[in-house]
């Protein structure tokens, strides 16, 4: 009898949890738009859904150390099967991220520093470390024959940054749709863009796309940036963060146990392979 009121208890609570957090949500969009709107006209580098590369200091950094940050990539890549999907990290995600078809290994997420990816790829972290106002960065893996469907970024107070990495032979038939423009990625090239537009990817090739995505502070007047800032702070400590967080330390933790496991068996197998010559 005890553990039924217990299981009532928990369930109610789950129950009551969602639908704060739904509200929270709805709230919440709300009150983006409106913020969005403000942000806009703060912004220094205008308002439109896809700018010029070259506007960026960051976005040329980053393509200039491209092959660096592929070289680090392909040695992620090679445990690919215990890198997270989407929405193993972030659940408010499952929307756009389903099955096995996006997969993302995080390295900065909304300030917070993953260390033990970030280890794992010593070149990329000091080229991101270097990016003033940095938000968030992650390689994004998206498989063969995947559309993630429309949908809006959180605030209009970042810039997001794709700097490809792989990119399918026929990359034509990859591409992305910011409002009204659609781009194809390019080889060792920063695609930069405001994700507060209604965008949309297709991946529309039998071959696997991966960029480095990140989100860097929008150039804006003092009010904006002010403003930007408490936000920013506030959404830190939101489920919708924490959440992910909390998540993404327990990703982190089972590959490290994968690698390991993958570092002894090939350490077994030259022991072997030794003791037979």
């Amino acid at each position: 009898m005890a553990d039924a009121g217990i299981a009532t208890d928990i369930g109610l609570f789950e129950k009551i949890r969602r639908h704060r957090r739904n509200f929270i949500k709805k709230t919440g969009k709300r009150f983006i738009r409106r913020l969005g709107s403000f942000l806009g006209k703060q912004s220094k580098v205008g308002d439109m859904p896809v700018f010029p590369t070259e506007n960026f200091e960051w976005a040329v950094s980053l393509e200039n150390k491209a092959h660096l940050i592929r070289q680090e990539l392909l040695g992620i890549l090679k445990q690919q099967g215990n890198i997270p999907y989407f929405h193993e990290v972030s659940p408010d995600q499952a929307k756009i991220s389903k099955g096995k078809n996006w997969q993302t290994f995080v390295l900065f997420g909304f300030g917070y520093k993953s260390e033990a990816n970030c280890l794992r790829c010593p070149e990329t972290t000091r080229v991101l470390e270097s990016i003033q106002n940095l938000r968030t960065a992650f390689f994004s893996i998206l498989g063969p024959n995947y559309h993630i469907p429309p949908h809006k970024g959180v605030t209009k107070g970042v810039i997001r940054g794709h700097l490809a990495l792989v990119v399918p032979d026929d990359h034509q038939n990859c591409w992305i749709r910011v409002h009204d423009q659609k781009v194809a990625w390019r080889a060792n090239q920063c695609l930069v863009f405001d994700d507060t537009f209604d965008h949309e990817v297709h991946n529309d090739t039998d071959q696997q796309r991966v960029v480095l995505l990140i989100d860097v502070d929008r150039p804006m007047r003092l009010w904006g940036r002010v403003v930007h800032h408490i936000f920013m702070t506030g959404i830190r400590w939101t489920a919708y963060v924490q959440d992910a967080r909390k998540n993404l330390e327990t990703q982190e933790q089972k590959l490290a146990a994968a690698v390991a496991r993958a570092d002894a068996f090939h350490i077994d197998s030259d022991k072997n392979n030794g003791s037979l010559n």
